[in-house]
Protein backbone atom coordinates (compact mmCIF):
# COMPACT_ATOMS: atom_id res chain seq x y z
CA UNK A 1 0.00 0.00 0.00
CA UNK A 2 1.63 3.27 -1.28
CA UNK A 3 0.03 6.51 -1.39
CA UNK A 4 2.05 9.87 -2.39
CA UNK A 5 1.02 13.47 -2.21
CA UNK A 6 2.67 15.79 -4.07
CA UNK A 7 3.65 18.84 -2.27
CA UNK A 8 3.17 17.28 1.48
CA UNK A 9 6.57 19.64 2.62
CA UNK A 10 6.19 21.63 5.56
CA UNK A 11 7.44 24.86 5.23
CA UNK A 12 8.03 27.28 8.33
CA UNK A 13 9.07 30.42 7.31
CA UNK A 14 10.38 33.34 10.21
CA UNK A 15 7.70 31.26 12.58
CA UNK A 16 7.82 32.13 16.38
CA UNK A 17 5.64 32.18 19.48
CA UNK A 18 5.47 34.31 22.41
CA UNK A 19 4.16 34.70 25.52
CA UNK A 20 4.10 38.11 26.91
CA UNK A 21 7.57 38.60 27.62
CA UNK A 22 8.95 35.07 27.09
CA UNK A 23 9.77 34.04 24.14
CA UNK A 24 9.11 30.41 22.89
CA UNK A 25 9.83 29.63 19.53
CA UNK A 26 12.81 32.33 18.05
CA UNK A 27 11.75 33.18 14.44
CA UNK A 28 12.42 30.16 12.95
CA UNK A 29 12.72 28.71 9.03
CA UNK A 30 12.83 25.23 8.53
CA UNK A 31 11.72 23.41 5.23
CA UNK A 32 10.61 19.43 6.06
CA UNK A 33 10.79 17.56 2.35
CA UNK A 34 7.51 15.41 0.92
CA UNK A 35 7.99 11.84 2.21
CA UNK A 36 10.33 12.60 5.05
CA UNK A 37 10.48 11.38 8.60
CA UNK A 38 11.18 14.61 10.50
CA UNK A 39 12.29 14.76 14.36
CA UNK A 40 12.13 18.10 16.48
CA UNK A 41 14.64 16.69 18.72
CA UNK A 42 14.96 19.09 22.32
CA UNK A 43 14.49 18.70 26.46
CA UNK A 44 11.20 19.83 27.69
CA UNK A 45 10.42 23.76 27.13
CA UNK A 46 12.93 24.17 24.06
CA UNK A 47 10.47 24.72 21.89
CA UNK A 48 9.27 21.52 19.73
CA UNK A 49 5.80 20.95 20.84
CA UNK A 50 4.98 24.63 20.36
CA UNK A 51 6.44 24.68 16.87
CA UNK A 52 4.54 21.41 16.03
CA UNK A 53 1.15 23.05 16.99
CA UNK A 54 1.50 25.97 15.19
CA UNK A 55 2.07 23.46 12.19
CA UNK A 56 -1.07 21.58 13.36
CA UNK A 57 -3.17 25.44 13.87
CA UNK A 58 -3.46 24.78 17.48
CA UNK A 59 -1.11 27.65 18.26
CA UNK A 60 -0.85 30.85 16.17
CA UNK A 61 2.36 31.76 15.46
CA UNK A 62 3.10 35.37 16.85
CA UNK A 63 5.21 35.92 13.52
CA UNK A 64 5.40 33.90 10.07
CA UNK A 65 3.74 31.93 7.81
CA UNK A 66 2.98 28.09 7.65
CA UNK A 67 2.71 26.53 4.36
CA UNK A 68 2.02 22.65 3.65
CA UNK A 69 3.01 22.34 0.03
CA UNK A 70 1.76 25.10 -1.63
CA UNK A 71 -1.21 26.19 0.27
CA UNK A 72 -0.31 29.03 2.99
CA UNK A 73 -2.11 27.21 5.68
CA UNK A 74 -0.89 29.97 8.74
CA UNK A 75 -4.96 31.65 9.39
CA UNK A 76 -6.45 28.37 8.80
CA UNK A 77 -8.41 26.55 11.92
CA UNK A 78 -7.04 23.06 12.12
CA UNK A 79 -9.98 21.01 10.76
CA UNK A 80 -8.94 22.40 7.70
CA UNK A 81 -5.71 21.77 7.22
CA UNK A 82 -4.32 19.08 5.40
CA UNK A 83 -2.28 17.29 8.68
CA UNK A 84 -3.57 14.92 11.44
CA UNK A 85 -1.93 14.63 14.91
CA UNK A 86 -1.18 11.31 17.43
CA UNK A 87 -0.60 12.76 20.74
CA UNK A 88 0.96 10.34 23.35
CA UNK A 89 -2.76 9.74 25.14
CA UNK A 90 -3.93 8.24 22.02
CA UNK A 91 -7.25 9.90 22.79
CA UNK A 92 -9.03 6.72 21.35
CA UNK A 93 -13.07 5.96 22.29
CA UNK A 94 -13.14 3.88 25.00
CA UNK A 95 -16.86 2.98 24.01
CA UNK A 96 -16.10 2.10 20.25
CA UNK A 97 -14.01 -0.69 19.06
CA UNK A 98 -10.89 -0.74 16.92
CA UNK A 99 -12.92 -0.69 13.67
CA UNK A 100 -15.38 2.11 14.53
CA UNK A 101 -12.26 4.00 16.30
CA UNK A 102 -10.18 3.88 12.66
CA UNK A 103 -13.15 5.11 10.71
CA UNK A 104 -14.59 7.79 13.16
CA UNK A 105 -12.27 10.33 10.64
CA UNK A 106 -14.76 8.69 7.54
CA UNK A 107 -18.02 8.79 9.27
CA UNK A 108 -17.92 12.43 10.12
CA UNK A 109 -17.34 13.26 7.03
CA UNK A 110 -20.28 11.21 5.83
CA UNK A 111 -18.48 8.64 4.28
CA UNK A 112 -20.65 5.40 4.12
CA UNK A 113 -18.88 3.06 2.53
CA UNK A 114 -15.31 2.28 5.12
CA UNK A 115 -14.94 -1.59 5.58
CA UNK A 116 -12.09 -1.48 2.57
CA UNK A 117 -10.56 1.61 3.79
CA UNK A 118 -10.46 0.39 7.24
CA UNK A 119 -9.58 -3.06 6.12
CA UNK A 120 -6.17 -1.59 4.62
CA UNK A 121 -5.43 0.53 7.43
CA UNK A 122 -6.20 -2.52 9.64
CA UNK A 123 -3.12 -4.59 7.63
CA UNK A 124 -1.43 -1.67 7.68
CA UNK A 125 -0.89 -1.29 11.50
CA UNK A 126 -0.98 -5.42 11.63
CA UNK A 127 -4.21 -5.35 14.03
CA UNK A 128 -6.39 -7.56 11.45
CA UNK A 129 -7.32 -9.86 14.36
CA UNK A 130 -7.84 -7.19 16.86
CA UNK A 131 -10.85 -5.69 14.78
CA UNK A 132 -13.37 -5.74 17.41
CA UNK A 133 -11.62 -5.51 20.45
CA UNK A 134 -12.28 -2.51 22.59
CA UNK A 135 -9.44 0.02 23.38
CA UNK A 136 -9.16 -1.66 27.13
CA UNK A 137 -8.63 -4.85 25.94
CA UNK A 138 -5.38 -3.58 24.04
CA UNK A 139 -1.95 -3.05 24.58
CA UNK A 140 -0.38 0.18 25.06
CA UNK A 141 1.23 -0.26 21.77
CA UNK A 142 -1.28 -1.55 19.75
CA UNK A 143 -3.57 1.49 21.39
CA UNK A 144 -0.92 3.71 19.50
CA UNK A 145 -1.38 1.83 15.97
CA UNK A 146 -5.17 2.10 16.32
CA UNK A 147 -4.29 5.64 17.07
CA UNK A 148 -1.86 5.96 13.87
CA UNK A 149 -4.39 3.81 11.44
CA UNK A 150 -7.23 6.14 12.32
CA UNK A 151 -4.96 9.51 11.42
CA UNK A 152 -3.49 7.95 8.69
CA UNK A 153 -7.29 6.90 6.61
CA UNK A 154 -7.91 10.78 6.65
CA UNK A 155 -5.05 10.89 4.00
CA UNK A 156 -3.30 13.85 5.25
CA UNK A 157 -0.64 15.55 3.46
CA UNK A 158 1.48 15.67 7.13
CA UNK A 159 1.15 13.37 9.94
CA UNK A 160 1.79 14.89 13.42
CA UNK A 161 3.39 12.81 16.68
CA UNK A 162 3.62 14.43 19.57
CA UNK A 163 5.82 12.29 21.80
CA UNK A 164 3.89 8.91 21.00
CA UNK A 165 6.08 6.26 22.60
CA UNK A 166 6.52 8.45 25.84
CA UNK A 167 3.79 6.15 27.88
CA UNK A 168 4.83 2.69 26.60
CA UNK A 169 8.04 1.03 28.52
CA UNK A 170 11.49 0.73 27.13
CA UNK A 171 11.56 -2.50 25.18
CA UNK A 172 7.44 -1.86 23.85
CA UNK A 173 8.93 1.63 22.93
CA UNK A 174 11.79 0.31 21.05
CA UNK A 175 9.25 -2.05 19.12
CA UNK A 176 7.26 1.12 18.47
CA UNK A 177 10.06 2.43 16.96
CA UNK A 178 10.78 0.25 14.04
CA UNK A 179 7.14 -0.29 13.48
CA UNK A 180 6.40 3.43 12.94
CA UNK A 181 9.43 3.52 10.66
CA UNK A 182 7.69 1.08 8.82
CA UNK A 183 4.49 2.17 8.23
CA UNK A 184 5.62 5.45 7.36
CA UNK A 185 8.26 4.12 4.79
CA UNK A 186 4.64 1.91 3.40
CA UNK A 187 2.22 4.98 3.16
CA UNK A 188 5.17 7.57 1.76
CA UNK A 189 3.73 10.80 4.01
CA UNK A 190 5.29 13.14 5.60
CA UNK A 191 6.11 12.67 9.64
CA UNK A 192 7.20 15.25 11.82
CA UNK A 193 7.61 13.97 15.40
CA UNK A 194 8.31 15.50 18.52
CA UNK A 195 10.62 13.54 20.89
CA UNK A 196 13.20 14.11 23.83
CA UNK A 197 14.14 10.87 23.51
CA UNK A 198 17.15 10.97 21.54
CA UNK A 199 17.85 7.25 20.43
CA UNK A 200 13.92 7.71 19.55
CA UNK A 201 14.95 10.62 16.83
CA UNK A 202 18.26 8.81 15.83
CA UNK A 203 16.17 5.33 14.63
CA UNK A 204 13.46 6.19 13.22
CA UNK A 205 14.38 9.90 11.67
CA UNK A 206 15.44 11.10 8.02
CA UNK A 207 16.67 14.16 9.39
CA UNK A 208 16.60 15.26 12.89
CA UNK A 209 16.18 19.01 14.33
CA UNK A 210 17.68 19.52 17.34
CA UNK A 211 16.51 21.91 19.36
CA UNK A 212 17.46 24.18 22.48
CA UNK A 213 15.70 27.53 23.90
CA UNK A 214 13.12 27.62 21.03
CA UNK A 215 15.96 27.90 18.16
CA UNK A 216 17.29 25.03 16.36
CA UNK A 217 20.48 24.37 17.08
CA UNK A 218 21.74 21.69 14.41
CA UNK A 219 19.93 20.34 11.41
CA UNK A 220 20.91 17.18 9.55
CA UNK A 221 20.89 13.27 9.18
CA UNK A 222 21.14 11.34 12.48
CA UNK A 223 24.72 10.11 11.74
CA UNK A 224 26.10 13.74 10.67
CA UNK A 225 24.75 15.17 14.28
CA UNK A 226 26.48 12.76 16.08
CA UNK A 227 29.57 12.18 14.36
CA UNK A 228 30.10 16.29 13.59
CA UNK A 229 28.45 18.07 16.24
CA UNK A 230 28.15 22.27 15.37
CA UNK A 231 28.13 22.73 19.45
CA UNK A 232 28.87 21.14 22.75
CA UNK A 233 24.97 21.14 23.23
CA UNK A 234 23.91 18.78 20.45
CA UNK A 235 27.38 16.95 21.33
CA UNK A 236 26.12 16.49 24.63
CA UNK A 237 22.67 16.22 24.30
CA UNK A 238 22.95 13.76 20.96
CA UNK A 239 24.62 10.53 23.41
CA UNK A 240 27.82 11.22 25.50
CA UNK A 241 30.81 12.97 24.31
CA UNK A 242 34.31 13.67 25.93
CA UNK A 243 35.16 17.38 25.60
CA UNK A 244 38.80 18.00 26.31
CA UNK A 245 40.86 21.62 26.44
CA UNK A 246 43.25 21.98 24.05
CA UNK A 247 45.76 24.80 22.66
CA UNK A 248 46.23 24.29 19.09
CA UNK A 249 50.41 24.23 18.33
CA UNK A 250 49.87 23.25 14.70
CA UNK A 251 47.25 23.88 12.17
CA UNK A 252 47.11 22.07 8.59
CA UNK A 253 44.91 19.54 7.22
CA UNK A 254 45.64 17.49 10.59
CA UNK A 255 45.65 19.71 13.62
CA UNK A 256 48.19 19.23 16.18
CA UNK A 257 47.01 20.45 19.93
CA UNK A 258 48.58 20.12 23.57
CA UNK A 259 46.44 19.06 26.68
CA UNK A 260 48.28 18.91 29.99
CA UNK A 261 51.16 18.01 27.92
CA UNK A 262 49.52 15.53 26.01
CA UNK A 263 50.10 15.71 22.12
CA UNK A 264 46.71 14.81 20.31
CA UNK A 265 45.79 15.39 16.54
CA UNK A 266 42.46 15.79 14.76
CA UNK A 267 41.00 16.41 10.99
CA UNK A 268 40.82 20.31 10.31
CA UNK A 269 37.49 18.91 8.41
CA UNK A 270 35.96 17.93 11.32
CA UNK A 271 36.67 21.33 13.41
CA UNK A 272 33.56 23.67 13.86
CA UNK A 273 35.44 26.45 14.64
CA UNK A 274 38.02 28.63 12.86
CA UNK A 275 41.40 27.16 14.46
CA UNK A 276 44.52 28.61 13.95
CA UNK A 277 47.99 27.89 15.96
CA UNK A 278 47.79 29.39 19.23
CA UNK A 279 44.13 29.22 19.73
CA UNK A 280 42.08 27.23 22.12
CA UNK A 281 40.18 24.11 20.96
CA UNK A 282 38.00 21.44 22.55
CA UNK A 283 38.66 18.19 21.12
CA UNK A 284 35.63 16.02 21.20
CA UNK A 285 35.68 12.09 21.46
CA UNK A 286 32.92 10.03 21.92
CA UNK A 287 33.49 6.90 24.61
CA UNK A 288 33.15 3.94 22.60
CA UNK A 289 35.76 5.45 19.99
CA UNK A 290 38.23 4.97 22.59
CA UNK A 291 40.19 1.66 23.55
CA UNK A 292 41.47 0.86 26.88
CA UNK A 293 44.84 -1.12 28.10
CA UNK A 294 46.23 -1.84 31.16
CA UNK A 295 49.65 0.86 31.59
CA UNK A 296 51.49 -2.51 31.47
CA UNK A 297 50.25 -3.05 27.91
CA UNK A 298 51.11 0.28 26.54
CA UNK A 299 53.88 -0.67 24.00
CA UNK A 300 51.61 -2.93 21.76
CA UNK A 301 49.46 0.78 21.11
CA UNK A 302 50.11 0.93 17.61
CA UNK A 303 51.69 4.05 16.26
CA UNK A 304 50.18 7.66 15.29
CA UNK A 305 47.08 6.73 17.42
CA UNK A 306 45.89 9.64 20.03
CA UNK A 307 46.91 8.08 23.70
CA UNK A 308 46.13 9.61 27.77
CA UNK A 309 47.19 8.01 30.28
CA UNK A 310 44.34 8.20 33.41
CA UNK A 311 43.60 5.62 36.44
CA UNK A 312 40.47 4.36 36.68
CA UNK A 313 38.01 6.21 39.21
CA UNK A 314 34.69 3.73 38.30
CA UNK A 315 33.38 1.08 36.37
CA UNK A 316 30.00 -0.23 35.39
CA UNK A 317 29.01 -3.65 33.45
CA UNK A 318 26.48 -3.13 31.82
CA UNK A 319 25.75 -6.03 29.19
CA UNK A 320 26.67 -5.59 26.17
CA UNK A 321 29.50 -3.47 27.50
CA UNK A 322 31.49 -2.09 30.70
CA UNK A 323 31.41 2.08 30.93
CA UNK A 324 34.88 3.12 32.58
CA UNK A 325 35.57 6.88 34.28
CA UNK A 326 38.98 7.46 34.08
CA UNK A 327 40.67 10.37 35.55
CA UNK A 328 43.29 11.94 33.91
CA UNK A 329 45.94 15.38 34.00
CA UNK A 330 44.20 15.75 30.59
CA UNK A 331 40.44 15.60 31.70
CA UNK A 332 38.65 14.19 34.84
CA UNK A 333 36.00 11.84 34.61
CA UNK A 334 36.67 10.82 30.85
CA UNK A 335 34.40 8.34 29.68
CA UNK A 336 34.88 4.92 28.01
CA UNK A 337 32.77 2.40 26.37
CA UNK A 338 34.03 -1.26 26.53
CA UNK A 339 32.62 -4.11 24.37
CA UNK A 340 32.47 -7.32 26.64
CA UNK A 341 34.53 -9.72 24.08
CA UNK A 342 37.42 -10.39 26.16
CA UNK A 343 37.64 -8.62 29.14
CA UNK A 344 40.58 -8.04 31.27
CA UNK A 345 40.29 -8.87 34.99
CA UNK A 346 43.24 -5.92 35.46
CA UNK A 347 40.32 -3.13 34.53
CA UNK A 348 39.34 -2.31 38.24
CA UNK A 349 38.97 0.80 39.90
CA UNK A 350 43.00 1.73 40.60
CA UNK A 351 44.31 0.89 37.83
CA UNK A 352 46.66 2.60 35.48
CA UNK A 353 45.46 2.24 32.49
CA UNK A 354 46.83 3.88 28.48
CA UNK A 355 43.37 5.07 26.61
CA UNK A 356 43.97 5.48 22.49
CA UNK A 357 41.87 6.20 19.76
CA UNK A 358 42.46 6.86 16.43
CA UNK A 359 42.65 10.88 15.64
CA UNK A 360 40.32 10.91 12.59
CA UNK A 361 37.68 9.55 15.34
CA UNK A 362 38.43 12.90 17.12
CA UNK A 363 35.82 16.38 16.10
CA UNK A 364 37.02 20.04 17.63
CA UNK A 365 34.31 22.46 18.93
CA UNK A 366 35.21 26.25 19.98
CA UNK A 367 36.54 26.91 23.30
CA UNK A 368 34.33 29.74 24.26
CA UNK A 369 31.19 27.07 24.67
CA UNK A 370 30.44 25.96 27.58
CA UNK A 371 31.62 22.03 27.90
CA UNK A 372 28.79 20.78 30.17
CA UNK A 373 26.08 22.26 28.01
CA UNK A 374 23.92 19.80 27.54
CA UNK A 375 24.34 17.75 29.46
CA UNK A 376 21.88 18.73 32.71
CA UNK A 377 19.25 18.65 29.55
CA UNK A 378 19.96 15.24 28.29
CA UNK A 379 20.31 13.62 31.59
CA UNK A 380 17.12 15.01 33.04
CA UNK A 381 14.98 13.90 30.45
CA UNK A 382 16.12 10.27 30.36
CA UNK A 383 15.00 10.49 34.15
CA UNK A 384 11.61 11.87 32.88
Amino acid sequence: MTQTNEGGDVRLAGISKTYGSFTAVHPLDLTVPQGSFFALLGASGCGKTTTLRMIAGLEDPTTGTVRLGDQDVTDLPPYKRPVNTVFQSYALFPHLDVTENIAFGLRRRGIKSVKKQVGDMLDLVQLGDFAHRKPHQLSGGQQQRVAVARALINHPKVLLLDEPLGALDLKLRRQMQLELKRIQTEVGITFVHVTHDQEEAMTMADTVAVMNGGRVEQLGAPAELYENPDTTFVANFLGTSNLIEAEVAEAGSDITVLASGAELRLPADRCSAATTTGGKLLVGVRPEKIALVHADDAAEIGAGRNRITGRIADSSFIGVSTQFVIDSPVCPHLEVYVQNVERDSRLTPGAEVVLHWNPRHSFGLGADQAVDAGKADASSEEAA
